[in-house]
């Protein structure tokens, strides 16, 4: 049996893979297609992109133009040479660097499981579009007890309702954050949860001058969470570290010993980033 929290997924509303219009699938199949050619190329004009990734010249010219105008192809006039954007770049360096702190967060993740015979969660703060912001899980290891917390990569975790979402939020200006929940459906999850704007704000001050953040039933009822910021280099807070459980077995006098270890693992974590613990 598993339960949910601070390290659960939970069902997102959304449309079917079946309610999706085939054309779009197929034009940003065909997008893909052409990006990679042109990763494959290097450099290379348009007949030839068209060429690799199968299409005619006139579908590949408007997949091409398409990706140029979001920065992801970039062409050179004089050459009439097209080559990968600095977007598509930045999209390599991302999952380069989530698979570095992968790297280094899992056997501490590891440890602190072991220490504690709970699931251990680690989360980043990603834009969301217009100045907003979205917490989501990159990596959990989970406990060995019989009810635990879970969650799958990718998963999002409410910014106003979670231990890692208000860690996160908390490295963030408060003009920031406010712009984030601005853009955010402030749902009572359960009677803890923080609803209004100002209350979670004032939250997020507690956690910068206390250090981490617990989600005390917030999220769901009987769960309780504890969360950390790990810093990386610059000592900027790169990812929330938390530990979700029961509270019949993460009581508030255990919250000190809990808060301790998590805190002790994310010291390490960032001296394999290179950071400040």
């Amino acid at each position: 049996m598993s339960g949910a929290g601070d390290g659960a997924a939970r069902p997102r509303s959304g449309r079917t893979r079946g309610a999706e219009a085939p054309g779009s699938v197929r034009t940003l199949e065909r997008g893909l297609g052409v990006l990679w050619a042109l990763a494959g190329l290097r450099q290379a004009p348009l007949s030839a992109v068209a060429r690799a990734s199968g299409l005619s010249v006139s579908t590949a010219y408007r997949l091409l133009e398409t990706l140029r105008q979001q920065g992801f192809v970039d062409w050179d006039e004089a050459s009439g040479l097209f080559r990968i954007g600095l977007r598509a770049f930045q999209v390599g360096a991302a999952f380069d660097a989530a698979q570095a702190l992968i790297a280094a967060a899992d056997p501490e993740m590891r440890a602190l499981v072991a220490e504690l015979g709970e699931s251990a969660n680690l989360a980043v703060l990603r834009p969301s579009g217009g100045g907003g912001w979205t917490a989501a899980y990159v990596h959990q290891v989970e406990g060995p007890q019989l009810v635990r917390m879970f969650t799958q990569p990718g998963a999002g975790a409410p910014l106003h309702a979670s231990g890692v979402g208000k860690v996160l939020l908390a490295s963030r200006s408060d003009e920031e954050a406010r712009l984030a929940l601005a853009q955010t459906a402030l749902t009572a999850f359960t009677p803890h949860t923080f609803t209004s704007p100002d209350a979670v704000l004032a939250s997020l001050t507690a956690v910068r001058a206390d250090g981490y953040a617990l989600d005390d039933q917030e999220r769901e009822l009987g769960v309780r969470c504890v969360a950390v910021p790990v810093r990386g280099a610059g000592a900027q807070v790169t990812a929330a570290l938390s530990v979700s459980a029961p509270t019949s077995r993460l009581t508030p006098g255990e919250v000190p010993r809990f808060l301790a270890a998590a805190h002790a693992a994310a010291t390490r974590i960032s001296a394999r980033l290179g950071g400040a613990g």
